[in-house]
């Protein structure tokens, strides 16, 4: 399962998505779930915004070697899943990648529906998607110009949508053709990041 994440700029909250994505594929012997990333409005070859790569670390990933994108319809297009950071980007989205709507969802939104119905592939997230009441907004705010505090919260919010979310879909969808040259692995070599299960049990004790 190939998961795309978009945001603005690519340089804090779908690159937060995109390198937890590449960890989790580590951590837990999922080889077929790749992951990429691109901005609307992309600073286009800025590496993550420093504050943004302390999250990163923090969640036991890799920030490094990242270059800023801008979203284009072909990343649409080669996408299994594609997830936005507010639902003004989404729909942004779904205008470039005509067609692409049904596996098009804001983290949020996609989460809510796992959870709620257990959905467990993109087509049951999207049969489902109009069945469910929606309450209040389901957007992950920018922390650009913000604090490290609140940089670690929006690094908290999305692993806390997404791990569980990867965990339930990407056992049941497809692997990719193994003529696909997208790259799943981030972890340095060398490194020992905090196990992403430590990080979400600590998030359950709060």
């Amino acid at each position: 399962m190939h998961v795309l994440f978009v945001c603005n700029g690519n340089v804090c909250r779908s690159a937060i998505a995109e390198r937890l994505t590449r960890a989790v594929a580590v951590e837990h012997g999922l080889h077929h779930l790749t992951a990429e990333s691109a901005g609307t409005r992309a600073l286009v070859g800025f590496p993550v915004e420093p504050l943004a790569a302390q999250a990163i670390t923090g969640l036991g990933a890799d920030p490094s070697n990242f270059r800023a994108r801008r979203l284009t319809s072909e990343m649409i297009d080669k996408a299994d899943l594609v997830l936005a950071m507010t639902e003004q980007i989404r729909d942004q989205t779904i205008e470039m990648g005509l067609g692409r709507g049904p596996r098009t969802f804001t983290l949020l939104e996609a989460q809510r529906i796992a959870h709620v119905t257990g959905a467990r592939t993109v087509s049951e997230l999207h049969q489902a998607r109009n069945d469910l009441s929606l309450v209040g907004r389901e957007n992950i705010a920018d922390p650009v110009g913000l604090s490290a505090q609140a940089f670690c919260e929006v690094g908290d919010s999305i692993a806390e949508a997404l791990v569980p979310l990867l965990l339930a879909l990407a056992p049941h969808e497809q692997p990719r053709s193994r003529n696909d040259n997208r790259s799943g692995l981030v972890i340095r070599p060398g490194a020992t990041p905090a196990p992403l299960a430590t990080f979400l049990a600590a998030q359950r004790t709060r």
